[in-house]
Protein backbone atom coordinates (compact mmCIF):
# COMPACT_ATOMS: atom_id res chain seq x y z
CA UNK A 1 0.00 0.00 0.00
CA UNK A 2 1.15 3.62 -1.09
CA UNK A 3 0.75 6.73 1.12
CA UNK A 4 -1.07 9.33 0.29
CA UNK A 5 -1.41 12.40 2.48
CA UNK A 6 -4.11 15.26 3.02
CA UNK A 7 -1.57 18.52 1.83
CA UNK A 8 -2.80 21.86 3.68
CA UNK A 9 -0.67 23.86 0.96
CA UNK A 10 -2.11 22.26 -1.77
CA UNK A 11 -5.45 21.93 -0.28
CA UNK A 12 -6.05 18.08 -1.89
CA UNK A 13 -5.27 14.53 -0.92
CA UNK A 14 -1.96 13.69 -2.89
CA UNK A 15 0.45 10.94 -3.59
CA UNK A 16 3.86 11.12 -1.23
CA UNK A 17 6.49 10.86 -3.94
CA UNK A 18 4.39 11.75 -7.18
CA UNK A 19 6.72 14.21 -8.25
CA UNK A 20 9.60 13.21 -6.31
CA UNK A 21 10.13 9.04 -7.09
CA UNK A 22 10.55 9.15 -3.22
CA UNK A 23 7.08 6.83 -2.78
CA UNK A 24 6.37 6.00 0.65
CA UNK A 25 4.87 2.38 1.20
CA UNK A 26 3.63 1.49 3.94
CA UNK A 27 4.90 -0.98 6.45
CA UNK A 28 2.86 -1.22 9.60
CA UNK A 29 -0.30 1.01 10.55
CA UNK A 30 -0.27 1.34 14.87
CA UNK A 31 -3.38 3.17 16.78
CA UNK A 32 -3.32 4.38 20.33
CA UNK A 33 -5.69 2.91 22.79
CA UNK A 34 -8.24 5.93 22.40
CA UNK A 35 -8.37 5.39 18.51
CA UNK A 36 -7.25 9.01 17.82
CA UNK A 37 -4.06 8.85 16.63
CA UNK A 38 -2.25 6.99 13.78
CA UNK A 39 1.57 5.94 13.75
CA UNK A 40 2.68 4.84 9.79
CA UNK A 41 5.91 2.59 9.37
CA UNK A 42 6.93 3.40 5.76
CA UNK A 43 10.06 2.79 3.37
CA UNK A 44 10.98 5.17 1.26
CA UNK A 45 11.91 4.27 -2.43
CA UNK A 46 14.71 6.27 -3.79
CA UNK A 47 17.13 7.80 -1.45
CA UNK A 48 15.29 6.94 1.34
CA UNK A 49 14.67 10.88 2.22
CA UNK A 50 11.07 12.12 2.85
CA UNK A 51 11.25 15.47 3.51
CA UNK A 52 10.63 17.69 0.55
CA UNK A 53 13.31 20.42 1.44
CA UNK A 54 16.01 17.56 1.15
CA UNK A 55 16.55 15.37 4.74
CA UNK A 56 15.83 11.92 5.24
CA UNK A 57 13.12 13.07 7.86
CA UNK A 58 10.84 16.26 7.95
CA UNK A 59 12.11 16.12 11.83
CA UNK A 60 15.26 17.34 10.93
CA UNK A 61 15.28 19.91 13.99
CA UNK A 62 14.87 19.74 17.91
CA UNK A 63 13.16 22.22 20.81
CA UNK A 64 15.66 22.28 23.12
CA UNK A 65 14.03 21.12 26.52
CA UNK A 66 14.62 21.19 30.05
CA UNK A 67 15.44 24.07 33.01
CA UNK A 68 17.69 26.16 30.99
CA UNK A 69 15.63 26.17 28.30
CA UNK A 70 12.96 27.11 29.84
CA UNK A 71 14.08 29.81 31.81
CA UNK A 72 15.69 31.35 29.32
CA UNK A 73 14.65 34.92 28.34
CA UNK A 74 16.80 34.43 24.64
CA UNK A 75 14.94 33.49 21.39
CA UNK A 76 14.77 29.55 21.21
CA UNK A 77 17.61 28.38 18.72
CA UNK A 78 16.54 24.77 17.45
CA UNK A 79 18.86 22.14 17.02
CA UNK A 80 19.64 20.33 13.85
CA UNK A 81 19.58 17.01 14.28
CA UNK A 82 20.70 16.25 10.31
CA UNK A 83 23.29 18.60 9.15
CA UNK A 84 23.52 16.77 5.59
CA UNK A 85 20.56 16.67 3.06
CA UNK A 86 20.15 13.44 1.26
CA UNK A 87 19.01 15.00 -2.51
CA UNK A 88 19.05 18.54 -3.88
CA UNK A 89 15.18 19.76 -3.70
CA UNK A 90 15.54 22.43 -6.84
CA UNK A 91 16.79 18.95 -8.62
CA UNK A 92 13.89 17.01 -7.69
CA UNK A 93 11.20 19.53 -7.70
CA UNK A 94 12.73 22.41 -9.96
CA UNK A 95 10.50 25.73 -9.80
CA UNK A 96 7.35 24.20 -7.51
CA UNK A 97 6.55 26.34 -4.46
CA UNK A 98 7.98 24.84 -1.21
CA UNK A 99 5.93 26.01 1.88
CA UNK A 100 8.93 25.48 4.15
CA UNK A 101 10.60 28.34 5.75
CA UNK A 102 13.90 27.69 6.81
Amino acid sequence: MTKFSNSRSRQQLWHKGQSSGLVQKVQQLAIDDDQDCLWMQVKVAGSGASCHVGYRSCFYRCIPTGKNASESQEPIQLIFTETEKTFDPKTVYGDAPNPTQL
